[in-house]
């Protein structure tokens, strides 16, 4: 019997068992009759597509094409009011359509001069176009096409040939004899134990910490500050369903031998590839830059090569309008509730406010090569990941609100807060905040080429922090000025 279940196994990279055990659920989740139809339309459109236009057109027509089928069925989706915790068609559309539109831009990168290429680039570039067994294979590939993650085509064909699991130099070795090396069990069941933990906070807690609590009655009956307070809790209770799933699904990837990403020095094998979350980097943010590449990690790595550096003029670094161009393009991935276009737009101008932010403060608080980390560095990380997090809080409450009323709504009944964070933020340096903190970081400069001058000297504990040491220099020029009238 498992022999007819061979070469579908092969094919889709998983397990006999797992295709036996899972041919049920995915008959009633995608209905097989019509999903599955749907799924294969995309996917034959865009083989056709990519092997038969020649231009440099070609990815953006893929992309209109598999976008277009999604958002039709997201409008579907819309008409008959389904939630989003009901799972249909556009969640694994969603996974394709970034897997199906990075396989266009990699074909693309396959026929353009390698001297055009940046690094990602060059190590995705398909130069052979696949068999179509093949492209199905790629495009089913199981463990990821219900959420994710997504794969790209050259990660895929060097999980079918092995070649994934070839040891670079100097790496250790460890004895085996399976090509996939030993240890993915160890790391898979781990992350399906971390898995079921988020699962099982989100279901304790999430019946009465959720963002709509937020337009409940009960919620005003709560002080604003406490009102805040609960809305942070809300949405870590509301990440922990996202935190479930990507975790499970790294698991059960890393079974099929996906994620090997080489071997610790103890010989230990190391699974890392697969993770499409960071939660510690998510809940305990350095900025917001690394908040942001930690979450959903495999959608941000297709957002970013596939969308925010392809609508970048040649030549020109991605601006303001390539971020947004890209926060829209996420929503519009998302769907049509306008809570999405809020969530994505309002990133849009919280990310050019942390970059401006980091770009302006942090020179000026790093201690000197060598020396610990001063106080007012710390104090700049602590509000850093403070800001970081309350702002992704307040960001994402539309996501899940998904109207328009309930999202200005639950933003009105906590004060606003992030539209006072980030509107002062860039008020203060598009009025001339920029220019003069980089007239600081260029005094900071002379009083380090100052110092240097006199001998090379050992850092000590109480080294005067930069920002200080700059404050000190205009205030001794303000005395001497003083001192002359």
């Amino acid at each position: 019997m498992d022999a007819l279940f061979y070469p579908l196994a092969s094919a889709l990279g998983a397990s006999v068992d797992q295709i036996k055990a899972n041919i049920p659920l995915l008959a009633r989740l995608l209905k097989l009759g019509s999903g599955f139809a749907q799924l294969l339309g995309s996917i034959l459109g865009t083989y056709f597509i990519a092997a038969n236009v020649k231009g440099p057109n070609m990815p953006w027509i893929v992309f209109i094409f598999v976008m277009g089928h999604l958002t039709i069925n997201h409008v579907i989706r819309a008409l008959y009011g389904l939630s989003y915790e009901t799972f249909e068609i556009t969640g694994p559309q969603m996974v394709l359509t970034m897997k199906l539109t990075t396989f266009a831009w990699n074909v693309w990168d396959g026929r353009r001069p390698v001297e055009d290429l940046d690094k990602w680039q060059l190590q995705k570039r398909i130069t052979k176009y696949p068999t179509l067994l093949e492209f199905l294979g790629f495009s089913f590939y199981f463990p990821g096409i219900l959420v994710g993650p997504y794969i790209d085509y050259v990660s895929y064909t060097s999980l079918v040939d092995e070649s994934l699991f070839k040891i670079a130099p100097g790496e250790i070795k460890k004895p085996s004899k399976r090509a996939i090396p030993d240890g993915r069990k160890r790391v898979a069941y781990r992350k399906m134990l971390v898995g079921l933990i988020f699962l099982g906070l989100f279901v304790v807690l999430s019946p009465t910490y959720h963002y709509g609590v937020a337009v409940t009655p009960w919620f005003l009956t709560l002080g604003l500050f406490k009102r805040i307070l609960v809305f942070q809790f809300c949405g870590f209770v509301e990440r922990c369903k996202y935190y479930a799933v990507w975790t499970l699904t790294e698991g059960a990837s890393i079974l099929t031998g996906f994620g090997f990403t080489g071997y610790s020095q103890s010989g230990q094998s190391l699974w890392e590839g697969a993770a499409n979350v960071n939660v510690r980097n998510i809940e305990f943010p350095p900025n917001f830059k690394i908040l942001l590449d930690s979450w959903n990690i495999n959608t941000n790595v297709w957002l970013r090569e596939c969308i925010y550096k392809r609508v970048t003029p040649k030549g020109k670094k991605p601006g303001f309008r390539s971020s947004m161009l890209t926060f829209l393009t996420s929503a519009f991935w998302h769907g049509i509730a306008p809570g999405y276009y809020l969530t994505f737009l309002f990133g849009g101008f919280i990310t050019t406010a942390a970059r401006l932010c980091r770009a302006g403060f942090r020179p000026l608080v790093l201690p000197p090569p060598g020396a610990p980390p001063t106080t007012v560095k710390r104090v700049y990380d602590l509000l850093g990941t403070l800001a970081s997090i309350t702002l992704l809080n307040y960001v994402a409450a539309p996501f899940m609100l998904l109207t328009l009323r309930d999202s200005l709504e639950g933003w009105r009944r906590i004060g606003w807060y992030g539209f006072w964070m980030v509107g002062s933020a860039l008020t203060f340096f598009y009025a001339g905040g920029s220019k003069y903190l980089l007239k600081l970081q260029k005094q900071q400069a002379k009083l380090a080429v100052v110092a240097s001058t006199k001998g090379p000297q050992t850092p000590e504990p109480h080294v005067v922090p930069p920002l200080e040491a700059a404050a000190e220099e205009l205030l001794n020029q303000q005395k001497s000025r003083l001192s002359r009238t």
